[in-house]
């Protein structure tokens, strides 16, 4: 599944549900209508909201501007002691997470999901989160999480739901939880209302493909450091200038796959 290209547009309506803090259980409550919605399934339900219930965030959460939906994935396991997971297939060290097991949760989220959202599995191997990524999801209805552990996946029910697979970057975590909550936070911030400023997302890292200018305040001196004469100028034109050159000489010099990205898209502009 595409997330970059999905963007669906939201539902109407609003049941009169009062905004708290804690995640919803989709075994005990129903959803709240045309809010955008981030469903998680994990092992940890405990983890959630996490970060996620505390500053701008946990604020647009308690106000309903977005809602967290979590699924305990232990509910679904097999047997007496409700196994999420066997051996792996052809041998080999840890454990992999059955097939029929993730997809008695995913049938269950289903039920409540915004018709559109995305199925995302957040996995090492996956497509690296990007600003675009989070802006697309922002646009849309809301994404179903699934929080990966142990050795992964069952591919069948990847290749079965189609599910698109999103890394945080090169390295490993010991499950999907933190990754699921950091895309959250880059999309929810995206939403209106979210920061109350939409300029501040506009001109932040990313937003137009270069790493962002230094930022300075008061006082105007700081162990004999001074702020740059041009910020405190009061010149807009050259402020604006000033900070598009420190963002290409950042981005040149610390993410040259940046730049280099930049440099075409600004050529193909200018042909």
């Amino acid at each position: 599944m595409s997330v970059e290209n999905d963007a669906p547009s939201r539902s109407h309506g609003r049941k009169q549900v009062r905004a708290s803090l804690r995640p919803r259980d989709l075994m005990a409550e129903d959803a709240l209508a045309g809010v955008w919605t981030a469903q998680v399934i994990t092992l940890v339900p405990q983890a959630f909201p996490g970060i996620l219930g505390e500053s701008l965030t946990g604020r647009a959460l308690k106000d309903a501007l977005w809602q967290l939906q979590v699924i305990d994935l232990r509910r679904f396991g097999q047997g007496r002691h409700r196994n999420v997971d066997d051996t792996p297939a052809g041998g080999g060290a840890g454990m992999v997470l059955r097939p029929d097991v993730m997809a008695a949760a995913i049938e269950a989220a289903r039920e409540t999901a915004p018709r559109g959202a995305p199925l995302i599995h957040l996995s090492p191997r996956g497509r690296p989160l990007t600003q675009t990524m989070a802006q697309t999801l922002a646009r849309g209805p809301g994404v179903t999480l699934i929080c990966g552990r142990f050795e992964g996946l069952d591919q069948r029910v990847i290749d079965h739901y189609d599910i698109a697979e999103v890394s945080l970057g090169d390295f490993v975590l010991t499950g999907g939880d933190i990754a699921a909550q950091a895309l959250i936070d880059a999309t929810v911030r995206l939403i209106p209302g979210v920061l109350g400023n939409a300029a501040s997302t506009e001109e932040e890292s990313f937003s137009a493909g270069l790493l962002e200018h230094p930022h300075y305040t008061r006082p105007a001196e700081w162990e004999g450091r001074t702020i740059p004469e041009v910020l405190t100028s009061g010149d807009h034109a050259k402020v604006a200038r000033w900070r598009r050159e420190q963002a290409e000489a950042i981005t040149r010099a610390r993410r040259p796959d940046l730049w280099a990205r930049h440099v075409a898209d600004r050529d193909r502009r200018n042909t």
